[in-house]
């Protein structure tokens, strides 16, 4: 049953995004960077199987690929709050009670990118002059903490912008 036909209204589409192009443009590029190098060495390293060539540091291209299209979804999600919740609680509370609670879920949520940014630079502190990199292809995981230690930090930011000034954020 359609929801016009049930007397429920219609799922309200999200709101168009808060941020300028330039903002989103510096967050979507890295994930559809990402996602073009994952896919590319991956159809690439499949269709090289099947005629004999084989692209030697596929999984590699494409573990570096992940970092930049996860860090990228966080962050976008975050930037059009997006992120999963439940309204079960919520949608019975006045509107005041409701705003109060977000602004605590968001407190929570800075608290938690916070600690993992803590975590991040503290794993980035030691291991910085190990020069880690991959086996094969050699990439150094350092600037790949860095972008995830930086992407941590500006989500954190938002969650806490969000907690001091309320859903309009």
């Amino acid at each position: 049953m359609l929801p016009s036909e049930a007397g429920d209204s219609a799922p309200e589409r999200p709101a168009p995004s808060r941020w300028s192009r330039t903002a989103m443009l510096a967050a979507y590029t890295p994930g559809a960077l990402g996602l073009i190098l994952a896919a590319g060495s991956d159809a690439i390293a499949v269709a090289g199987r099947h005629i004999g060539l084989h692209l030697l540091g596929s999984i590699e291209i494409t573990e570096a690929a992940i970092v930049l299209l996860s860090t990228s979804a966080m962050l976008v999600a975050t930037l059009d709050f997006h992120h999963a919740s439940v309204h079960m609680l919520t949608a019975r509370l006045s509107p005041d009670n409701a705003g109060r609670l977000a602004r605590i879920a968001a407190l929570f949520g800075a608290l938690l990118f916070i600690l993992l940014a803590l975590g991040t630079a503290h794993l980035n502190a030691e291991l910085w002059s190990g020069f880690e990199q991959t086996e094969l292809l050699h990439i150094p995981l350092r600037w790949l903490r860095a972008l995830w230690l930086l992407t941590t930090i500006a989500i954190a930011a938002l969650f806490l912008r969000r907690a001091i000034k309320g859903a309009d954020a």
